[in-house]
C-alpha cells in the first residue's frame, strides 16, 4: 500500500530543518536568503519584508536567478508550511543546496504573529500582461516592476541618443520620463533619431517623442522640458529626478550637468558618439569618478568635432543608447554591475569593445568637494563652461 499524502509529508519534514518564524524575523537583514516560493497571487496579497520570490512551480529553473550561491543559508516559506518543506528537499537533494531551511506554519502563521507585512501595489491585469516577461526575470519580477513604473529618469535630448533611450525604457515601464530638448525635428535627424517621424518635421522634438511613447506604453508620464539647459535652471531642472541620461553633443553642458549632478548626487548614464565609434559609462556621485575626474579638461574644438561636422553611422546611437537603457534599469533594480568607474569603448568598423578602468580623482575639481561646495562662489553660480570649454580658462 502507498503512503498517504500525510505521511509523505512527514517524511520529508524528517529530513529538512524547520524554523519558527521568530528565528525568521531575527535572521532579517543577517545574509540569509528569504525565498517565498507561493505563486503570484498570493505574494501579490502580501509577502514577508526582503523576501525574494520565486514559486515552487517553477523553482528549478529559477532559484539560481534569487539564489546563484548554494552555499548560502536559504530560508523558505509558503502559506502554511507544506510547499516549502517539499522545496527545500528539492533544493537540498535535487539541486546540491547546502543550508536550506523551511518556515514552520508559513506565511500565515508570520501574519498571526503580527510580524512586519509588505502589501505590493496592485498592478493591473493589463500591466502583468505587458510586462510579463520581465515579472518571469527573479532579478526583477513583481517588486522590480513596480520599482521601475516608480522611476523617474531625465534624458538630455531627444536625438540620436535619447531616441533608442527612451524607447526601451518606456517599453520597460518606466513611469516617468522627463525630456530636454528646445530643437524641432529636422530630416537629417530621421537617419538615426527612431523615435521621430516624416510627418513630424518641423514639430518640437519633446512633442514628436511624447506622442511616440504614449502611443507605446501609456503607462508612461512624459514630462517635456522645451529648453537649453544652462547653469540658470539646471538645478531646477534636474531636481526631482532619480537617474539622468546624457545624450548631450557640446562639452560645456556636460561640464556643467557633472557640476550639477554631483552637488545633487544624481548618477549619470552618459555616451558619446561619433563616425563609428562610441563610449559609455556611469557617473555616480561619491561611488565612482564623476566627469571632470576623467577628462578634468575639454580637447581642442579642432579634435572633437560635432556629429554635424564629421558624420555619424546611423545605428551606432542606437548601440550606445540602448546601452545607455539598460544601465539605467541596472541603477533603478540595484541588480548587475553598472558601468561605475569604467569607461567602454565601441569600434564599430572592428566590432571591438575596450574596457579602462577609471579611479576618482582625489584632486578632482568637482567631486573632491562636498556638494554644497560645488560652485564658482557663494552665490552657488556655476563656473562659465562656454568659456572654459573655448579654451579661456
Amino acid at each position: 500500500m502507498s503512503p498517504s499524502g500525510a505521511e509523505v509529508l512527514r517524511q520529508i519534514k524528517s529530513r529538512i530543518t524547520e524554523v519558527d518564524p521568530a528565528a525568521v524575523r531575527d535572521q532579517l537583514g543577517n545574509g540569509a536568503v528569504v525565498l517565498d516560493v507561493r505563486e503570484i497571487d498570493e505574494w501579490n496579497a502580501g509577502h514577508i519584508p526582503g523576501a525574494r520570490h520565486v514559486p515552487k512551480s517553477h523553482l528549478e529553473s529559477r532559484v539560481e536567478g534569487a539564489a546563484p550561491d548554494r552555499a548560502q543559508h536559504l530560508i523558505l516559506y509558503c502559506a502554511s508550511g507544506n510547499r516549502s518543506a517539499w522545496a527545500a528537499r528539492t533544493l537540498t537533494e535535487d539541486l546540491g543546496y547546502e543550508q536550506v531551511e523551511s518556515m514552520t506554519g508559513g506565511f500565515t502563521l508570520w501574519k498571526d504573529r503580527g510580524y512586519e507585512v509588505d502589501t505590493p501595489r496592485f498592478m493591473s491585469a493589463e500591466q502583468r500582461e505587458r510586462y510579463s516577461r520581465h515579472l518571469l526575470l527573479p532579478e526583477v519580477g513583481t517588486e522590480g516592476q513596480q520599482k521601475l513604473l516608480d522611476a523617474k529618469v531625465l534624458l538630455l535630448g531627444a536625438g540620436g541618443l535619447g531616441s533608442p533611450a527612451a524607447l526601451y525604457l518606456a517599453a520597460a515601464g518606466v513611469g516617468t520620463l522627463g525630456i530636454v530638448d528646445d530643437d524641432v525635428v529636422d530630416i537629417s535627424n530621421l537617419q538615426r533619431q527612431v523615435i521621430h517621424t516624416s510627418d513630424r518635421v518641423g514639430v518640437p522634438k519633446t512633442e514628436s517623442a511624447a506622442e511616440t511613447i504614449a502611443a507605446l506604453n501609456p503607462d508612461v508620464d512624459v514630462v517635456q522640458h522645451k529648453l537649453r539647459l544652462g547653469a540658470d535652471n539646471i538645478i531646477e531642472v534636474l531636481s526631482g529626478y532619480d537617474i539622468v541620461v546624457d545624450g548631450l553633443d557640446n562639452f560645456p553642458t556636460r561640464y556643467l550637468l557633472n557640476d550639477a549632478s554631483v552637488r545633487l548626487q544624481i548618477p549619470v548614464v552618459s555616451a558619446a558618439i561619433l563616425g563609428f565609434d562610441g563610449q559609455l559609462s556611469v557617473f555616480k556621485p561619491y561611488e565612482g569618478p564623476c566627469y571632470r575626474c576623467l577628462f578634468r579638461t575639454p580637447p581642442p574644438p579642432e579634435l572633437a568635432p560635432s556629429c554635424g561636422a564629421n558624420g555619424v553611422l546611423g545605428v551606432l546611437p542606437g548601440t550606445m543608447g540602448l546601452l545607455q537603457a539598460t544601465e539605467v534599469i541596472k541603477l533603478i533594480l540595484g541588480v548587475g554591475e553598472p558601468a561605475i568607474g569604467r569607461l567602454i569603448m565601441y569600434d564599430a568598423l572592428a566590432a571591438t569593445v575596450t574596457e579602462v578602468k577609471v579611479r576618482r580623482d582625489p584632486e578632482c575639481p568637482v567631486c573632491s568637494r562636498e556638494p554644497d561646495e560645488i560652485s564658482d562662489d557663494e552665490m552657488g553660480v556655476f563656473p562659465d563652461y562656454e568659456a572654459f570649454c573655448a579654451g579661456v580658462h
